[in-house]
């Protein structure tokens, strides 16, 4: 803390300095003036929070230095210090807010007393102004989070809440209400860096600038649906269109966003306020994206839009586009759809989320299908929304792009799949014929235990080990052979019918074409070790 001690007499300034508590009150920095003029340029520039004060002054006296603080510096405390025992200047020093009063010759105790006082009624009121400061920082932040809360509790209650009408002056509850909706999308919310608070407050600041000056509702964050500001009005519904293009505008020109508005019908009472908004909600689903709108305000009537098309009609041409593995295919079968579902020129917002769901539940199906992992997004309409640029128009090519990327990513997993699950047969089948190679394994015996045909066996068999399954049979044996032979105890005829040869003549036969001895010359050779 600070101190200033004003007052034309040096001495007097000096006896304060040695006789007050200073550092036991908290003070570390005492500064002089020879009177007022001197006392307001140190008040400017150190703010002190305690100030002594004489009441005769040359220049400027301690009644016209006090009436500045009051005006200027409102939260030091001051302490007026005088010879005059007057009742006259007494009254002009609680006029002008001084803390206490003090009479020269200063007594010590008197003055640490005061000091102390007037320290703990500056912190206190110190305190408080943090305080109030605090609140008042907290309220502004708050605000508009209550206002939405309660805002979007109106739209979604159907039955009459008093705590409602008392905090909101506007609000009759049988009055006529109009809703809107102001679609906040991907793309808006890329102008802001992603920061999803600074896009609502930014545009709804906007937004209630231009209500107020109608004098007819009120824009607030909805926050039972991500993405949406409602408007609700409630007067001069016959300048509604026009002041919600307005709002477009101005977004449009300020920020260069392009928010997509809605207007729902009128309704008689606030507890139908949800139905007016459902209607805007459906005008805004319902709306033509392949119009070169340059203002997309919306206020037609939803019947206007045709009846859905589903994907689901066209499951068996995707299983054998799928069946192909070739892109090509699902490009025939996207124009295909792409016509279909756009044959009127019209193609609404809700008809391209609903395609979206259903292609999320056909990919479910097919990634389950070849038990490659899925995960499905968590918001359709987000998906969609990043495919409006920043005038609002729907890229009806890029989004199709994107199909096809997923669609193609999705084939190369299911090739990889496929491969690596025959190539895991094709091991499977190598291990059944090690274990099984002293039987007379045949091919058709394979086909039934693996539940794949005996072309694919011979084929993916060849490709795998470079030779046929018999031909890798009888090296199998040949091994085996060789590695009994050198036991001198076995018989030949006993090892031939241990690796699966009933005619050890045969196995002779077999095994001099493979090894080019005989088995008789390879144990002696063997033996010869």
């Amino acid at each position: 803390m600070k101190a200033l001690i004003v007052d034309d007499e040096k001495h007097v300034r000096d006896g304060i300095k040695i006789l007050a508590h200073w550092e036991q009150n908290g003070i570390g920095e005492i500064y002089e003036a020879g009177n007022g003029e001197e006392a307001i340029e140190l008040i400017q520039t150190i703010r002190p929070e305690i100030i002594f004060s004489d009441m005769k002054m040359p220049k400027m006296d301690g009644t016209q230095l006090l009436e500045w603080i009051k005006e200027n510096h409102t939260n030091s405390k001051t302490i007026v210090v005088t010879g005059y025992d007057d009742y006259h200047y007494m009254r002009k020093a609680i006029h002008f807010g001084s803390s206490d009063y003090l009479l020269k010759p200063i007594e010590p105790d008197i003055l640490n007393q005061t000091l102390e006082k007037a320290v703990n009624e500056w912190k206190k009121e110190e305190d408080e102004r943090r305080r109030k400061e605090t609140s008042s920082l907290l309220i502004n932040e708050m605000t508009p989070v209550y206002r939405d809360r309660k805002l979007t509790q109106l739209v979604n209650s159907e039955h009459f809440q008093k705590d409602l009408y008392e905090e909101f002056g506007w609000l009759k509850q049988s009055r006529d209400y109009k809703a809107a909706i102001v679609r906040v999308d991907g793309k808006t919310m890329e102008a802001f860096q992603g920061d999803r608070d600074l896009t609502y407050f930014t545009i709804l600041n906007i937004i209630n600038e231009i209500m107020k000056e109608n004098g007819n509702g009120i824009g607030f964050r909805y926050l039972s649906k991500k993405g949406e500001i409602v408007l609700i009005f409630w007067d001069k519904f016959e300048l509604v269109e026009e002041i919600l293009v307005h709002i477009y505008k101005t977004l449009k020109n300020m920020l260069d966003i392009s928010c997509p508005i809605a207007a729902g019908k009128a309704v008689n009472n606030s507890s139908k306020l949800k139905d007016s908004y459902h209607h805007a909600r459906k005008v805004i689903l319902n709306r033509n994206i392949l119009t070169d709108s340059r203002r997309r305000v919306y206020v037609s009537d939803i019947d206007t839009a045709p009846s859905l098309k589903s994907l689901i009609a066209y499951s068996s041409d995707i299983e054998m586009a799928i069946q192909t593995g070739e892109i090509r295919a699902f490009e025939e079968l996207m124009d295909r759809i792409e016509k279909d579902i756009t044959e009127l020129d019209y193609l609404s917002v809700r008809q391209v989320i609903n395609l979206e769901n259903e292609y999320m539940v056909i990919s479910n199906k097919w990634f389950k299908h070849y038990n490659i992992s899925f995960k499905a997004p968590e918001d359709i309409e987000e998906r969609v929304d990043l495919f409006f640029d920043s005038n609002g128009t729907f890229k009806l090519e890029a989004y199709k792009k994107r199909i096809k990327r997923e669609i193609s990513i999705f084939l190369k997993k299911v090739k990889k799949s496929t491969l690596q699950k025959n190539n895991n047969i094709i091991i499977d089948i190598e291990k059944y014929l090690q274990e099984n190679y002293d039987r007379d394994v045949k091919l058709q015996e394979i086909s039934d235990h693996f539940y794949i045909s005996r072309e694919y066996i011979s084929r993916k068999f060849k490709q795998e080990f470079n030779e046929n399954i018999s031909d890798y049979i009888v090296r199998i044996r040949m091994e085996k052979a060789k590695s009994l032979l050198k036991n001198s105890q076995l018989k030949i005829y006993e090892i031939a019918g241990m690796i699966g040869y009933q005619d050890d003549k045969y196995f002779r036969k077999v095994f001099k074409k493979v090894e080019g001895i005989t088995p008789n010359e390879y144990r002696t050779e063997y033996m010869k070790q």
